[in-house]
Formats: C-alpha cells, sequence, structure tokens
C-alpha cells in the first residue's frame, strides 16, 4: 500500500478537524490567555485556542480505523492515546497539577503494556543483546497472563519519559508538530529491517506514516503565528506515540534517542537545573532551550525550522549509523549543545550590561 497516500488521508482528516476544533475550544473556553492563565514557559501573546489534541487524534484513530488491522496491542494504543488526550483537553480547560499528570502517564502508559507491548530485550551498543525477560511472573486473570517485570517496568519508564520530553518542547509555534512528523517518519523506514510483538512490519510502518501525517496536518494552523496551541494532549500523544513507535521495531531506542536528541538533551538539562535550584522538576519554568534561543534574538520560525532540520539530519544519519555510532553521536551532540547553552549565556550577559 502507498504509504504517501495513507500520510495523506491522515493529513487531511487532521487538517480539516482544525476548524471545528478551534470553534469548539472558544466556545468552551479551551484557550490561554496570557493576561488570565500565565504560564511562565508560554511564548505566545493574544487570546490562543488549545486542545491541539483532539483534531489529531481523530486523524489517527479514523486512518488507523481505514488502514490498519485492530488486533490487541493496536486497540490498546488507541484506547489508551484517548485517555490521554482526555487528560491533556482537561488540563487545557483548568490547568492539572502536573503532579497528577506524571501518575495518569504511568497508569496509561501501564494500561498499553497490559495489551502485549513491552522490551523484552534491548541491542547492546558494544554488541549482543541484553535480556530482560529473565524474570515471568504469571498471572490468571480472565485468562493466562506473564507479567515480564524487568521488561514491563523499563517500557512504562520509557513511555512516560518520552511522553514528559516530548511535550516539554513545544513552546514555540511550530516546533512540535515538524519534528514529531519527521521522528515518525523515520522511524516508519527503520522498522522495515525488524519488528516484535503480534504487529507485522507493514502494520508498524503504516502506523508511522499515519502519526506523521496527523502532525503535519497540524502544522499549518501551528506554525507563526498559531491559530491553535498544541496543549497537553497534543504534546503529550506525541511523546507516547513515538515511544510507542520505538519499541514496536525493536533496537530503535538507539535511533529515537539520536533523532530526539536535542529535545532529550534539554529536558535532562531542564531537570539538572531545576534540582540545582531546589525547585520541582514537574514545575514548569522559563529555561528550555527554546527560551534560550528567544533570549539571544532568535524568531519563532527560525528556532522552529532549526528543530526541524536537526532532527531531519539526524534522521538520516540513523540510517546509516550503529549501535555505538549512534551513542557516539548522542554524546558528541550532548556536547555541542551544552557548548551552546554556554555561549548563549554569554551573550545574554553582554546584552544586559
Amino acid at each position: 500500500m502507498n504509504l504517501l497516500i495513507i500520510l495523506l488521508f491522515s493529513f487531511l482528516f487532521s487538517y480539516l478537524a482544525i476548524f471545528p476544533t478551534i470553534y469548539l475550544a472558544k466556545k468552551f473556553h479551551l484557550v490561554t490567555d496570557a493576561k488570565k492563565r500565565y504560564h511562565p514557559a508560554h511564548t505566545h501573546q493574544g487570546i490562543i485556542p488549545r486542545a491541539g489534541g483532539l483534531p489529531i487524534y481523530f486523524s489517527i484513530l479514523l486512518t488507523s480505523l481505514f488502514f490498519l488491522p485492530i488486533n490487541k496491542i493496536v486497540f490498546g494504543i488507541l484506547m489508551a492515546s484517548f485517555f490521554l488526550v482526555f487528560i491533556g483537553v482537561m488540563d487545557d480547560y483548568a490547568d492539572i497539577s502536573p503532579y497528577l499528570r506524571f501518575v495518569c502517564n504511568l497508569i496509561i502508559s501501564a494500561t498499553v503494556i497490559g495489551f502485549g507491548l513491552g522490551i523484552p530485550y534491548l541491542s547492546n551498543p558494544f554488541g549482543g543483546i541484553i535480556k530482560l525477560d529473565s524474570w515471568q511472573i504469571p498471572v490468571n486473570f480472565f485468562g493466562n497472563h506473564t507479567i515480564w517485570v524487568w521488561a514491563d517496568l523499563l517500557a512504562i519508564v520509557w513511555l512516560t519519559w518520552t511522553t514528559n520530553m516530548v511535550n516539554w518542547s513545544k513552546g514555540v509555534d511550530g516546533q512540535l508538530p515538524g519534528f514529531v512528523a519527521i521522528t515518525a517518519i523515520f522511524l516508519g523506514l527503520l522498522s522495515q529491517r525488524f519488528t516484535a510483538h503480534d504487529v507485522n512490519i507493514q502494520t508498524v510502518t503504516i502506523f508511522s506514516f499515519i502519526v506523521a501525517g496527523a502532525y503535519l496536518g497540524f502544522l499549518p494552523f501551528n506554525f507563526y503565528p498559531q491559530k491553535i496551541m498544541p496543549g497537553y494532549g497534543a504534546g503529550g500523544l506525541a511523546g507516547f506515540l513515538l515511544g510507542i513507535l520505538s519499541i514496536l521495531s525493536f533496537g530503535k531506542f538507539g535511533t529515537a534517542i539520536l533523532i530526539l536528541s536535542v529535545p532529550m538533551i534539554d529536558a535532562v538539562y531542564t531537570m539538572m537545573r531545576r534540582l540545582k535550584k531546589r525547585r520541582s522538576i514537574f514545575k514548569a519554568d522559563w529555561g528550555h532551550f527554546h527560551h534560550r534561543l528567544l533570549e539571544i534574538g532568535w524568531g519563532k520560525r527560525r528556532i522552529a525550522i532549526f528543530y526541524w532540520l536537526v532532527s531531519l539530519i539526524l534522521g538520516i544519519s540513523a540510517l546509516f549509523l550503529k549501535g555505538i555510532e549512534k551513542l557516539i553521536a548522542f554524546m558528541t551532540i550532548g556536547l555541542l549543545l551544552l557548548f551552546f547553552i554556554i555561549i548563549i549565556e554569554k551573550i545574554k550577559n553582554q546584552k544586559s550590561k
């Protein structure tokens, strides 16, 4: 089946669903007004509709029903995604406690794991594999099941991490949907090598392009000047689905980490910065990498395109790099990003003098 046709369908469903979403968001006060709802990490001005997760999820659901065989795992993904978007809409209406959102992340991640998604082994960048299926607990609950303790715990941690890490990189117009679509496409292309679970290669590839199409359909309305914000629904859903795609196609953790290097390193740096200041890692603040770029005079369009280009370059690199090479590339990017942040700090200090 032509993947471009599937991507186009997903794009159109998402694109067309945004018009009623904007209307409903305004009607039911799913909006961000900087004067009434202060958020330290927001960079926008005026009243902007939120609820970006609704058209994206609608597109993914509808396109999946058309083009995918709905087995147990696919059903679990769609159901868990619905709950995540529901939490996002509630957060769009009245900012939910970040601690409650985190607990919901864990429950939603555990839910999709309960439908059969898991990580029985990891590719070792130094060669071979790391088995995670050594500790198994049989459970007789509505049938016979087996809990792979280490595999399932790692999957829950990974999905919760990607959900939040990607969501943190949505502060600038057009930033999120662009790099998410690029990452999904590359994960889909790389899944052609091998996959796992009760999902075949074609299903993983198609689902990757469905996700990419849904976020590309959202992009024209989110690019500067944005007419709708992703909100927690679209941001969290993006990280959740990218984490799932990396699990479905075994060995793609290194690929996901490499392509998402900038958001991932930014998230680690943000957590360290908040801990250093003795603040909660869950409390939003100003200080993400995109904020730093704004401080030195970069425009929102430039920042968004920068994230896209970096993701594209790293995605192409992932097609050719293997194991330890991906690890080296990730560490190199981490050092370059740290160097870049130091330079930004110096430029900002010079401007303040």
